[in-house]
């Protein structure tokens, strides 16, 4: 594999629409961008987290509201049958450097975070006005004005959550996507009083990091009475996760998809109301807990909250006619209000109510100061680096023929929870290099 600092090498993955297998990528090689225009930056790559998120966002990349192949184009290569109209780049969260400037005020050399793509290099435009000395932002305007959180990037010289060093970075990779969906999800909540105050909330895919940064920050509301003290957090998982899941003791209980319904907690408390947290995206789990909360000697859900697709591979064919509706967050409109029609509801459940991150930061910033913001993220994330100390392995890789065996590996086997992937399309090492954190 070519490893010139002139050459560009891109991990390509296949459009459903392509009709190619979307579990088989294609390592692009093309040569460096030479000329950088006014208001565009060049950003070398150097390493990005990779987790069961961005399986989302590819088994999403065409869906018609995420359109996560339309952040960036893949490149055009006749030699690998590859075009932007075939295959797309995978977003991913990653750190970088400015290899070149078309802008006065962003300077070569600046180290930089944000929302790249598994490559060495890309060029992207920049809007011209909209750069200060925290960040600066990419010209989408072909997406929705609230995908903005997905346009900035970060200049870590200024960014009070970067600490300079190789660990607090892969840290920052792997939890700093997961954990921001989940503190404004739970943030989202709390803005209800948990719905006017359950006994119970149900977690599936309790293993995942968006799951479980969800549970650590309902113990947190819990710890500080800002909640009830008597709030259960109960977590959903497979049987070979249940292990791990009860080592980060941030649930109160763990219980198995195959026999969850028999344990203890879901036996009567006919008079309580429960809150669930669909992580998962997994039809049949869904309609086994319906048909459970559709008894009258069971609890009543308070609320169904869609917050993840943690079951989507690759090459999932249910995605593009996957109903979607847009969260308004309107606290006047009942949660049925805002849901797809499609979906089944009867006096037992309330429909689905979607969370999509954006749609409810772009809310809060009309009703917080962007200082009040910031602050409670400031602090929110130096909690969790002290916190999250242990919960998982690092894994890093080097190299695009290693980054794409371990692609594969994963869209064939899955990711275990206790590891966390960060890769690089740099061959900076022969040997993945592990770390407990």
């Amino acid at each position: 594999m070519p490893s010139s600092t002139e050459t560009n090498i891109s991990l390509c993955s296949p459009r459903s629409s392509s009709g190619q297998d979307p579990n088989t990528p294609v390592i692009v090689v093309s040569p460096k961008p030479i000329f950088c225009p006014a208001n565009h930056v060049l950003i070398k790559v150097d390493r990005f987290g990779f987790s069961a998120n961005n399986i989302t966002y590819q088994a999403l990349g065409e869906h018609p509201h995420f359109r996560y192949f339309d952040f960036h184009a893949a490149p055009d290569s006749k030699q690998d049958s590859v075009s932007s109209k075939t295959h797309g780049l995978i977003p991913v969260w990653g750190f970088g450097t400015v290899a070149k400037s078309g802008h006065a005020k962003i300077q070569e050399g600046e180290r930089v975070y944000g929302y790249f793509a598994p490559t060495r290099y890309f060029l992207v435009p920049i809007s011209p006005n909209d750069v200060n000395k925290f960040a600066f932002y990419v010209s989408r305007p072909h997406l929705p004005s609230d995908r903005r959180p997905y346009n900035q990037i970060l200049r870590c010289a200024s960014d009070p959550q970067y600490t300079p060093s190789p660990i607090a970075e892969d840290l920052t990779m792997l939890y700093r996507p997961l954990f921001w969906t989940s503190f404004w999800c739970e943030d989202w909540i709390h803005s209800s009083n948990y719905r006017g105050g359950v006994s119970t909330i149900l977690i599936s895919s309790a293993s995942s990091k968006t799951a479980f940064c969800l549970a650590y920050l309902i113990r947190k509301r819990i710890r500080h009475g800002e909640i009830s003290r008597n709030t259960k957090i109960i977590g959903l998982t497979s049987k070979r996760n249940v292990g791990f899941t009860k080592r980060l003791g941030l649930y109160h209980e763990v219980l198995e998809y195959d026999s969850f319904v028999s344990a203890a907690a879901f036996q009567g408390s006919q008079n309580s109301r429960w809150l669930y947290v669909d992580v998962a995206g997994n039809d049949d789990l869904n309609k086994r807990i319906n048909a459970y909360f559709a008894s009258p000697y069971t609890a009543k859900l308070a609320a169904i909250i869609s917050l993840g697709l943690t079951n989507l591979s690759p090459s999932s064919t249910e995605v593009s006619s996957m109903a979607w509706s847009t969260n308004t967050f309107t606290t006047s409109e009942s949660p049925t209000t805002n849901s797809s029609k499609s979906q089944s509801t009867n006096s037992f459940w309330p429909q689905v109510e979607h969370f999509f991150m954006p749609e409810w930061l772009n809310v809060r910033r009309h009703q917080l100061p962007v200082t009040e913001i910031f602050s409670r993220q400031n602090q929110a994330w130096k909690e969790l680096m002290v916190d999250c100390t242990g919960w998982v392995e690092l894994e890093r890789m080097y190299g695009a023929a290693i980054v794409k065996s371990a692609y594969l590996r994963l869209a064939k086997e899955g990711l275990g929870p206790d590891k966390g992937l960060i890769w690089s399309m740099w061959d900076e090492e022969a040997k993945p290099l592990l770390s407990r954190l």
